[in-house]
């Protein structure tokens, strides 16, 4: 098939900036050697000439755009608040959408899928969608893969509690709830992450067409442990200025940790990942708490935890810090988002994580691995044989190539 495949929100190579770029590269990968893709980006820092060189063993051409000369419309003055808000009720479009809008691609893009040049268009990303003309899922296949929900996630975190500004997100719900459903509506297929995304879509869109294709683990960057290395270190890996997990950082270093230190002195927690704002920085001063900021290798640092804390209150979608601590086998301690999509400790399957949702949940389980080595290889081994069955990319990209076969 001839593929144009749209991802004008992030160049998607190198796969080391965030989930977005190795969600799409990584299925770019899989699906390149069946069909002759094109793909659409926008000029930014990444889109190095050695970068696309590299890309284009996998795809057969790539077409960039330059960026839209437009402000980031996180400004915080009421006034533009209010017009950025005004702005939305009036378009129907979020402004974080538009600001990126470019004419330009949306004339190309819709040029050629509507002269036979192609057999399909694939947004990578939902905000995507508005370079898809209405209309043309009437003509040819157009799929979106929408990696999260936008409405299901300004949703779940008022739910917990973590949103930055609760009154702006009220405002906007019903507003995001009718924007996905008219863009969901462009579709011909949806694909979502996991369960509960696809069921916040359909209960937007009841008719629409959707697949779950998870998000994988490269087994060759996430190579399983050679020994559990023992101690009483906890490690919280994830770019720490996303909401979901600033709150994770600051709830477990404030509410968890201390109790766990109570009981167990020489304990450290390690919080690992980049760009970490004010709010997390902060927490480098609790006792036995490191922030690290950037690091190396994710993998070497979570090689030498004895456990991966994944204390996550909101955020949808499956986690990949959670599938890269189980791929390098570092038993989990999790929440109900931390483990969404995963089936670890159901009837029927071997244990392969330990939940937990309150403080003193995660103090329990948190005990238990540090007090038992037996339990601690027991989840390891199953957490890996699940990554190797399940979540591996060549495993998905098959599931995203049956989307785009049907």
């Amino acid at each position: 098939m001839r593929l144009l495949v749209l991802s004008l929100n992030t160049f998607p190579y190198p796969p080391s900036h965030g989930a977005a770029e190795v969600r799409t590269f990584n299925l770019l990968r899989q699906i390149g050697p069946l069909h002759d893709i094109t793909l659409v980006a926008h000029q930014t820092p990444n889109a190095t000439e050695a970068n696309v060189q590299t890309l284009k063993k996998w795809v057969k051409e790539i077409k960039l755009f330059p960026l839209p000369d437009k402000k980031d419309p996180q400004d915080r003055n009421p006034l533009k608040q209010a017009l950025r808000l005004a702005q939305f009720v009036i378009t129907g479009t979020p402004p974080s959408v538009t600001f990126r809008f470019s004419p330009e691609v949306y004339t190309w893009v819709t040029q050629q899928a509507t002269t036979g040049n192609y057999d399909a268009v694939i947004c990578e990303h939902g905000v995507n969608e508005m370079y898809v003309h209405p209309q043309l899922c009437q003509q040819i296949k157009t799929v979106a893969d929408i990696h999260s929900s936008v409405y299901g996630w300004v949703f779940d975190h008022l739910e917990a509690g973590a949103s930055e500004n609760p009154l702006r997100d009220r405002l906007y719900l019903p507003l995001l709830a009718r924007y996905e459903k008219r863009y969901c509506a462009k579709f011909t297929h949806l694909v979502a992450t996991t369960p509960d995304d696809r069921a916040h879509l359909q209960r937007l869109v009841p008719d629409a067409n959707i697949t779950i294709v998870s998000t994988g683990v490269d087994l060759e960057t996430s190579p399983y442990r050679s020994h559990d290395p023992g101690g009483q270190s906890l490690i919280f890996i994830g770019a720490m200025d996303s909401s979901h997990n600033i709150d994770a950082a600051c709830y477990l270093a404030r509410e968890i940790f201390p109790l766990v230190k109570q009981r167990y002195p020489e304990a450290t927690l390690s919080l690992v990942g980049t760009r970490p704002v004010p709010a997390v920085k902060e927490l480098d001063s609790l006792p036995g708490v490191t922030v690290t900021g950037r690091v190396p290798s994710i993998t070497d640092c979570l090689q030498g935890s004895t456990i991966s804390v994944v204390p996550l209150r909101a955020g949808l979608g499956i986690k990949t810090k959670t599938l890269e601590s189980m791929a390098v086998g570092v038993p989990v301690v999790a929440s109900d988002r931390g483990l969404e999509g995963m089936e670890v400790d159901i009837e029927g399957v071997p244990l392969r994580e330990l939940r937990a949702n309150q403080p003193e949940e995660y103090v329990k389980a948190i005990s238990q691995l540090f007090e038992d080595v037996a339990l601690r290889q027991q989840l390891s081994e199953n957490a890996r044989q699940m990554i190797e069955a399940e979540f591996t990319w060549e495993h998905l990209g098959q599931r995203y190539e049956q989307v785009l076969s049907s």
